[in-house]
């Protein structure tokens, strides 16, 4: 049986891929997470508007609306599932194949989502359909974004890791804009009767071009340099266990063989604690935080709805800013910096949201939500893959991922609406809830070795 040899290119495997290869694999990470985030975004959106009307009896109107915004969250439940199994497969067969996959799998059940039949039409089929279709799309995101901050922490040159991975967390911005800027125009274009009729199946079946277009760049995108030079990897694919460990004894693989020894629970701790300061944040600032303004705060739903565009486009300077300062200052410092900076605004930006002055309420919801989740989140797709070990680095990542994502987005945003509510009103119990979950992240940056410039060949977690 023949294996790859260690080779000097090992500490820099990027120098097999020239920088056409390099551009395509960020341009697909970039597109599969703007496709991911629109998918999602494009079915709230309708969920709120339309679906309820559409795929559900309408004897019963807010019976209905419940049941829509149950079919969205089932396709968060299938997320962790899809996260286990894509990205166990990533890490055996490789890490584009399963990219292709993903994509294919989104994309195709986003875009059925446009040509379903009505409740009118085939009674409760209707409703079966959608919510398979939803478990379909989050099957296949479970693992995207996981994957494309990976793919591109493999593919990026070891000082310009941070840059190049923040790509994946500006597709979710894009993704995000692109499906509200859809239905803005759509609502403003067509009377609500059409919209109701016809025009809600525009942007799902438009979806089509995007997912078009990031599979033809996934078709020819070359594998990552540092899963071809893993010890492990023979002929494309991942040796199993035994193997792994007969070949490191034959070869004196020290790194194998410790590797193959370790437990990765202090590496998984430390990264579900960091999901859990973005993870959390983001359920509360972009989730619950414009239901307070509109709901407790009574603002008109424009000024929050408004001030996530505002925040959205800001976030374009914010994580690219961030992942260079990574590059620059070091992961691990620069989590610091960002979870105690975000620990001093908290107070000073809720204040603002909660006087109700427009201006102050755009200005601090700004400030909040780009240094205490853009920031992160940025990091986040870089730090993840690199505190892992290479012969598990997309289980691990997906996993952490996606578990912290279930716990602190569901759960963060239901204790504090329950919290405000006993409070009457006051912020205080989300003030709360942004200091713990930042807390986390700061704790686990303390924790966590700097992991700046790894080695990605290394099958040894950092820590």
């Amino acid at each position: 049986m023949s294996h790859p040899q260690t080779t000097a290119t090992a500490a820099d495997p990027t120098a097999k891929r020239s920088v056409r290869d390099l551009v395509r694999a960020a341009v697909s990470g970039w597109l599969g997470t703007a496709l991911e985030f629109m998918d999602y975004q494009l079915y709230s959106l309708a969920a709120a508007l339309v679906f309820a009307d559409l795929f559900f009896s309408s004897e019963n109107p807010a019976v209905a609306v419940v049941a829509a915004m149950a079919t969205y969250g089932v396709g968060y439940v299938a997320r962790p599932v899809g996260a286990f199994f894509f990205a166990r497969l990533g890490d055996r067969t490789g890490r584009t194949k399963v990219l292709f996959y993903t994509i294919l799998l989104m994309g195709l059940a986003t875009t059925l989502i446009g040509v379903l039949p009505t409740y009118s039409q085939v009674g409760i089929l209707a409703p079966i359909l959608l919510v398979l279709l939803r478990i379909a799309q989050g099957f296949g995101a479970g693992a995207e974004i996981s994957g494309a901050g990976v793919m591109l922490a493999e593919y990026a040159p070891a000082k310009r890791r941070g840059i190049v991975a923040s790509l994946v967390a500006l597709g979710t911005n894009c993704g995000t804009l692109l499906a509200s800027g859809v239905w803005a125009i759509l609502l403003v274009a067509f009377s609500e009767e059409e919209v109701i009729a016809w025009a809600w199946r525009i942007p799902f079946i438009a979806s089509a071009i995007i997912m078009l277009f990031a599979i033809w760049v996934r078709f020819n995108l070359k594998e990552t340099p540092v899963f071809e030079e893993r010890e492990d990897v023979v002929d494309g694919k991942a040796l199993s266990k035994a193997e792994t460990i007969q070949l490191a004894t034959e070869t004196g693989d020290i790194r194998t063989l410790e590797a193959m020894q370790r437990k990765p629970i202090k590496a998984f701790v430390i990264a579900l604690l960091l999901r859990f300061g973005q993870a959390g944040n983001s359920g509360m600032i972009q989730t619950y935080l414009i239901s307070y303004i509109t709901v407790v705060l009574l603002l008109d739903r424009s000024i929050g709805v408004n001030a996530v565009i505002v925040s959205s486009l800001v976030a374009f300077i914010t994580v690219p800013l961030s992942g260079w300062l990574g590059d620059r200052f070091g992961r691990k410092r620069m989590y610091m910096v960002w979870a105690v900076v975000a620990l001093i605004v908290i107070v000073p930006t809720m204040l603002m949201i909660s006087s109700k002055d427009t201006a102050q309420v755009f200005i601090g919801y700004v400030v909040l939500h780009n240094l205490a989740v853009m920031s992160f989140a940025s990091l986040e797709n870089l730090t993840l893959p690199e505190i892992f070990g290479a012969r598990n680095r997309y289980t691990y990542t997906a996993m952490a991922r996606e578990i912290a994502a279930i716990v602190a987005t569901g759960a963060g945003p239901v204790i504090a609406a329950a919290w405000v509510s006993a409070a009457t009103g006051s912020f205080i119990p989300i003030v709360v809830m942004l200091v713990f979950f930042t807390l986390c992240a700061l704790v686990a940056s303390i924790w966590m070795p700097e992991v700046a410039g790894r080695d990605l060949t290394d099958p040894r977690d950092a820590i």
